[in-house]
């Protein structure tokens, strides 16, 4: 079996034998079949979830609002950063800012955020791209700060302005720190919506999930939780096709 083989089978086997753990202690009734119920016999409810009660668009209507707050928050999250890196003055002046911020719980914010833009979907979209702009930020000036000072030295010395800066030694230096800045943010993004659509939300799957929980529709509930996590390997397996074709000799 080569590595090719051998991560396919790892990455299939973690989760195909927690379901098997689940399916077996659910159906012997360790667990309660009601509030754990075996995942076999959530396949039908999530078919008619996807049939009759328009499951699609709540995944579309939560997958919208993460993908337009991760772009906002990620395009300006990338340009504070390359500031924050290549020039300290921009640094000081930003970083108290930052990490006071970064520490709040973003859920703890959205009163805010619907005073601000309303309650209708400007208002999800933001708290999405509140969330993330400053972890953005932090890992783009970590990226920029690693860079070994001879390039900057280099471009220095063959007489680059700051564009040139940023565009040849900065960017390009600090992607794999992006990257995995992004990579981060997607997951917070995913937690940040779903609890947002608890609040204040009508569709959307943290809206299903929670709509379910109030009325015990475990099943829909469950449901709903699959999709959540479905919905975050995706994200992150289309984040790493988009960065080899960015940053190809990390892979290598």
């Amino acid at each position: 079996m080569n590595r090719r083989s051998t991560e396919l089978f790892l990455t299939i086997a973690g989760p195909a034998l927690l379901l098997l753990v689940w399916e077996v202690l659910s159906r012997l009734e360790v667990i309660s079949p009601f509030y754990w119920p075996a995942p076999s016999k959530l396949w039908g409810t999530a078919v008619e979830m996807f049939r009759d009660r328009g499951l699609w668009s709540d995944i579309t209507a939560s997958l919208w609002r993460i993908f337009a707050g991760f772009v906002i928050g990620t395009v300006p999250g990338v340009l504070l950063g390359l500031a924050m890196g290549l020039w300290w003055p921009v640094r000081i002046f930003f970083m108290p800012l930052a990490s006071a911020i970064y520490a709040i719980p973003k859920i703890a914010i959205l009163p805010l955020v619907i005073i601000a833009f309303g309650i209708g979907e400007l208002s999800k979209i933001m708290i999405v791209a509140i969330s993330i702009f400053f972890m953005i930020a932090l890992s783009t000036m970590s990226g920029v700060l690693a860079i070994d000072d001879q390039f900057h030295d280099v471009a220095t010395n063959l007489g680059a302005n700051r564009w040139q800066m940023i565009v040849t030694v900065a960017l390009p230096g600090s992607l794999p720190a992006i990257f995995t800045g992004m990579r981060l943010a997607l997951g917070f993004a995913l937690i940040v919506i779903v609890g947002t659509e608890f609040l204040a939300a009508k569709e959307g799957i943290g809206f299903v999930i929670w709509q379910n929980y109030q009325i015990l529709r475990i099943k829909e509930m469950f449901v709903g939780l699959i999709i959540t996590g479905l919905m975050g390997w995706a994200m992150n397996l289309a984040l790493d096709v988009v960065e080899r074709y960015a940053i190809p000799w990390r892979s290598q």
